[in-house]
């Protein structure tokens, strides 16, 4: 067994006491006080994680955006530099190689942040479909990202950087610097709430995340790791990769039309998702929330007059409500508001109920720029 691989914050965690645990073949905080006080930071102040094993996939050169336009599920071309959008990268089958964010750096440079365990299989994939004019470059052991997340985070950041801040609007990026870093400043995240994801050079991510910790420690800013993160995207019904998105799922199923764009023959995987529409997708990804005591967890199964019709995705706890909630898949029949089925958990049939997601909102994600990345 390979050794597992670390970001350039690794010793900022464990002195700063984190747990840490394998995730995607990384060694990464996964708490360092508790995830509900850290859950806590991030609704009410800003939580800073490091996602770093986060990876960077660069496209360059004349053929790049063409390039990206025919891996996409999104037009890319309409971009102007400075602008983020949320994408998938689909197969032949119209299933789901990966969900990635695709920023416009220059009318020639553009890169993918795409997710941890993907990163070689995204890689090949790239190279595979990219034009001979365009050069497909992964500087992802060079890149550090580090994520301020929550209401208090622009108030954090802009005393820290001549970026006019204000003006950032969400899913915009820009370069500068943050407490003298030169980063790429990205109001982007994945926790459902107002942020930024600074991308660094990995050998100038300590000083960065530390002086973030020094500003917000006022604001009540905290250090936070993964199990939060997962709670806050599961409040906000974010996808996650290898739960509700895999190769073999079409992102229609997983409720994700608005990011594809069906009207293009361009990208791959185009007319299989038009032909598994036609056919009618067996199955729905759905909200639900639990009506008993109890915690869905992935992989449990959905029943529904005691026959088994679907499976969890993700669940847990939500801090926030005070609730148990999940994502699933279900028949389309059961998919509807207010619908009423079961999970077994470890046997035990728990009534659950099909609610609106996401399940917390904190931000608006009906613009045309918003992501499930939001």
């Amino acid at each position: 067994m390979s050794a597992l691989r670390e970001t350039p914050l690794a010793d900022t965690h464990r002195r700063l006491g984190a747990r840490m645990v394998e995730f995607a073949g990384f060694s990464m905080p996964v708490q360092y006080s508790s995830i509900l006080d850290e859950h806590a930071a991030v609704r009410k102040s800003a939580g800073l994680f490091d996602v770093s094993h986060m990876g960077q996939i660069h496209l360059t050169g004349p053929g790049a955006v063409a390039s990206a336009e025919r891996l996409l599920t999104r037009p890319v071309g309409d971009m102007r530099p400075g602008r983020v959008r949320y994408a998938l990268l689909c197969n032949e089958d119209g299933g789901v190689v990966d969900d990635v964010t695709i920023y416009r750096l220059s009318d020639d440079a553009l890169f993918l942040c795409v997710n941890a365990s993907n990163i070689e299989k995204d890689y090949r994939w790239v190279v595979r479909h990219a034009r001979a004019d365009a050069q497909v470059r992964d500087r992802s052991d060079e890149t550090a990202l580090i994520a301020l997340q929550g209401p208090a985070s622009a108030a954090v950041i802009e005393p820290l950087t001549p970026l006019a801040l204000p003006r950032l609007r969400r899913y915009r990026c820009a370069q500068s610097e943050v407490a003298g870093v030169p980063a790429l400043i990205s109001r982007t995240g994945y926790t459902g709430a107002d942020g930024f994801e600074l991308y660094v050079d990995a050998a100038r991510a300590v000083a960065l995340f530390e002086a973030l910790l020094e500003a917000g420690a006022p604001r009540g800013v905290r250090p936070a790791g993964l199990g939060a993160r997962d709670t806050l995207r599961l409040e906000a019904a974010l996808p996650l990769y290898g739960h509700e998105l895999d190769d073999t799922t079409s992102p229609l199923e997983a409720g994700l039309d608005r990011f594809v764009a069906l009207e293009s023959d361009g990208f791959l995987g185009a007319e299989a998702i038009r032909r598994r529409r036609a056919a009618g997708h067996p199955r729905q990804l759905v909200g639900f929330e639990l009506e008993e005591r109890g915690i869905a967890r992935t992989d449990y199964p959905i029943q529904h007059a005691g026959e088994p019709v679907g499976r969890v995705t993700s669940g847990g706890p939500s801090p926030t409500l005070g609730t148990s909630i999940g994502l699933g898949y279900v028949p389309p029949s059961l998919a509807g508001t207010g619908t009423r089925f079961e999970i077994a958990i470890r046997g035990r049939p728990v009534r659950a109920r099909v609610v609106e997601t996401p399940f917390v909102r904190t931000v608006d994600r009906a613009r045309p720029d918003s992501s499930p990345r939001a």
